[in-house]
């Protein structure tokens, strides 16, 4: 078998693994597994495991970082989600893994839109073959992976909340108290909103040297620098007027809708220079 038949052979496993562990965290969520949430980590970590062989394997192919198409991204962006959730799964003890169940779900979105783009290994057009590239890309990967936590943890505040309110003792035993939520996505969102600004200025140093200019207001520049400034209107409410709970956690959703508009909406309806299939 050839390197990219091992590619889609680990590419696949690791989407029914992720798929699997997305079931059994629900299944956690509603206590059906009794607190055996380790059921649904399992599948995870080996699902995390085989889609970086699969990253790996495709790296070694391309003979560059999988950074070059959306497919690539889509991939090492699905990948960074499962890395970002684990991480805080594990910064909690483990107490709270039921809280996957918001996670990974959306991590078989983005790696299922993955599986629908063209996956085929081109070579790279004159304006990325730059080390900008690693750089930028994969800051661009960290700070969309911390937003889609930072979503994932806004959900489960407003589901906590409404448990509270109904008294579902069920899902009050599993899910993170609201002020551990609201702490956990506003961390997470000051971690990815320095990321995009890396992303902001590595990309506009990448642009002088590629195209003569540092910022030309293509699509996707415009839409990041709004994504940006969501998140920085984010942090400075937070801090000058003390925004907490419910009121943060909108803005959280809000900030990632732009996230998404700005990976997906900007690629398919306003393309421009960096709409690379």
């Amino acid at each position: 078998m050839t390197i990219v038949g091992w590619e889609t052979l680990f590419f696949s496993a690791s989407f029914y693994l992720y798929l699997l562990a997305a079931f059994l965290y629900i299944l956690d969520l509603f206590n059906i597994l009794g607190g055996r949430g380790g059921y649904a980590t399992v599948p995870a970590y080996c699902g995390l495991i085989l889609h970086s062989v699969a990253i790996i394997l495709r790296s070694i192919e391309a003979g560059r970082a999988p950074f070059s198409n959306q497919f690539e991204f889509a991939n090492v962006f699905a990948w960074g989600i499962v890395v970002a959730y684990l991480v805080l799964e594990r910064s909690l003890r483990f107490r709270y893994r039921a809280f996957g169940a918001f996670i990974m779900p959306l991590t078989l979105l983005i790696i299922g839109y993955a599986s629908l783009l063209p996956r085929d290994i081109r070579p790279l057009m004159p304006a990325l073959q730059s080390g900008w590239l690693t750089v930028h890309v994969g800051t661009a990967i960290l700070a969309y992976s911390a937003f889609t936590l930072a979503f994932g943890l806004a959900i489960a505040y407003f589901v906590r909340d409404r448990a509270e309110q109904k008294q579902w003792a069920f899902l009050l035993s599993r899910i993170p108290a609201l002020p551990l939520l609201d702490h956990l996505s506003h961390k997470a969102i000051a971690f990815g909103f320095f990321m995009l600004s890396l992303v902001i200025i590595t990309g506009a140093i990448w642009a002088e040297q590629a195209w003569g200019r540092f910022w030309g207001w293509d699509p996707k520049e415009t839409w990041s620098l709004a994504t940006w400034l969501i998140y920085a209107a984010y942090l400075h409410i937070r801090f000058s007027r003390n925004w907490q709970g419910r009121q943060a956690a909108w803005l959280s959703i809000i900030g990632f809708a732009c996230v998404l508009f700005t990976y997906i909406g900007v690629n398919v309806l306003l393309p421009g220079l960096h709409s690379y299939r």
